[in-house]
């Protein structure tokens, strides 16, 4: 990986992820109660894929548009289903996806520093597939045993069968986010602790920025 902090950023820039169901919004939140400005991917690629976006029209081009329900929207389910059982639906969903999401990001990471924040948190699961990782000054990985993701996505309402589905294609990737990580939050703990764990590290990153 290249040096890190490479959109030099004033305020610190710190990249979260882990895998669904992980606590990554827990950590987030905590963050943001610290006055951090979190900027949340999976959010924003949601709204570039709203109905009538180029980037929804892209996507039902790609994949067909039996993946686009009659009110125009994407049905996100069905085509999650789809990727996440073939890599390389996978790979060409990414494709299309996060070359948009970048400009956006970038954006909104520029806007966010303006306003000199404690922390910039950059919340993306892909982070470091899409190459975002070099941007950041930290990479924060978000973890919980696998049990706990279940128990997590079932009580959101995802049925047992995707959410299995979901944490087992995204194990390949733990080594890779491993790798990146220059911070580890484990969640499987009471809020509390996670919170505390949290702010341990905020301390630490902001202490870092100001040497």
């Amino acid at each position: 990986m290249t040096e890190r902090g490479s959109l030099g950023t004033r305020s610190p820039l710190i990249g979260l992820i882990g895998p669904i169901g992980s606590g990554k919004s827990t950590v987030a939140g905590r963050l943001a109660e610290r006055g951090a400005v979190v900027i949340d991917a999976d959010r924003l690629t949601h709204d570039l894929m709203a109905p009538g976006t180029a980037l929804a029209d892209a996507i039902a081009a790609a994949f067909g548009e039996e993946y686009r329900r009659p009110d125009g929207s994407l049905d996100r389910a069905a085509l999650g289903r789809l990727v996440f059982s073939d890599p390389v639906r996978l790979a060409e969903l990414e494709s299309i996806v996060h070359p948009a999401v970048a400009l956006v990001e970038r954006e909104m990471i520029r806007a966010a520093d303006a306003l000199s924040p404690v922390a910039i948190v950059l919340e993306a699961i892909k982070l470091v597939e899409a190459g975002h990782a070099e941007w950041c000054d930290e990479v924060w990985l978000v973890v919980c045993e696998p049990s706990t993701q279940l128990i997590r996505l079932v009580g959101r309402g995802m049925a047992e069968s995707d959410a299995r589905q979901r944490i087992a294609a995204q194990e390949a990737s733990l080594p890779l986010w491993q790798a990146a990580a220059t911070r580890v939050i484990h969640t499987d703990g009471p809020r509390d602790g996670v919170e505390s764990q949290v702010d341990a590290l905020l301390d630490v990153v902001r202490s870092h920025s100001r040497t």
